[in-house]
């Protein structure tokens, strides 16, 4: 894929760029850009952003590596999404990761589990027992977003209000407030408007 992008790059054909899978690649020259490279996807096409003043050489070059790096950071998200907690005790040692990772391993919960029958909530605890219950309409979301739930709850076995401390909590996991976007906007394409599953 790199490869064949990067020669049609030196022929200065950028504008006839794929990938191997057939997505089209547009090259951006910013006279904002000095130094940096970016690479990410728009609408089906992976976008090259790249300084002006770079040759056709240099930009043959970073063409085939920011093309790459899309290709290996696919491969992870898919390798990721292959992973999900399946299992309830899957889902509990991912659980346990993540509050060790993000809140000091204080939330231990006594069991963490999918369950089929929450239809106005994402996830939901019960601190005085120790116990988690995420809905399984979260199984096909991102990863991230997953996470984003489970982390909720173990912050509800700490702090059980949406007070400030409980926020506090949260302030570690750098996906938060797209998480919280990302599930607003699917209980509002949901309902049209009408209130969606929350966490709680």
């Amino acid at each position: 894929m790199a490869g064949r992008t990067a020669k049609a790059a030196a022929q200065g054909a950028a504008h006839h760029l794929t990938t191997d899978d057939g997505a089209p690649v547009v090259v951006r020259r910013s006279a904002r850009r000095t130094r940096t490279v970016a690479a990410f996807w728009e609408n089906g096409t992976a976008v090259i952003a790249i300084p002006a003043r770079f040759t056709a050489a240099q930009e043959a070059e970073w063409v085939h590596k920011m093309v790459a790096k899309l290709h290996r950071q696919g491969e992870r998200r898919a390798a990721a999404g292959r992973r999900r907690p399946a299992t309830d005790a899957a889902l509990a040692a991912h659980a346990a990761q993540l509050s060790a990772q993000y809140l000091g391993g204080r939330a231990q919960p006594t069991s963490v589990r999918w369950v089929s029958n929450q239809n106005s909530r994402w996830g939901s605890a019960t601190p005085a027992e120790g116990t988690i219950r995420l809905s399984d309409k979260l199984r096909p979301m991102p990863q991230w977003v997953i996470d984003y739930v489970l982390l909720h709850e173990l912050a509800h076995l700490l702090v059980a209000a949406h007070n400030a401390a409980f926020w506090k909590l949260l302030e570690a996991y750098p996906d938060t407030g797209r998480a919280k976007a990302f599930l607003e906007g699917v209980s509002f394409a949901t309902g049209r408007g009408m209130a969606g599953p929350d966490t709680d």
